[in-house]
């Protein structure tokens, strides 16, 4: 059975620290793997997680439809109708 791996990320300033960094924790046995990512790239990633967490992403999802609260709950308990 295979337990769950912890994550960490940290972020480096110093370009020359980062590679000593990335060599220490390399020469660890219990490291799995090490991903870099590059300014541009860690950019790229925060601007799509920032429009993941828009509430008024889904506005109107629902427009239209005829859906009642006590419809839903009968849906997705049906043994406790």
């Amino acid at each position: 059975m295979r337990c769950a791996m912890e994550h960490i990320v940290v972020q480096v300033e110093d370009k020359a620290k980062a590679q000593m960094l990335r060599e220490f924790l390399a020469a660890l046995d219990f490291v799995h793997s090490i991903d870099t990512l590059q300014p541009e790239d860690a950019l790229a990633d925060a601007a799509e997680l920032e429009g993941a967490d828009d509430f008024f992403a889904l506005a109107g999802l629902w427009a239209g439809r005829d859906i009642q609260l006590d419809d839903l709950r009968r849906q997705a308990w049906p043994r406790r109708s």
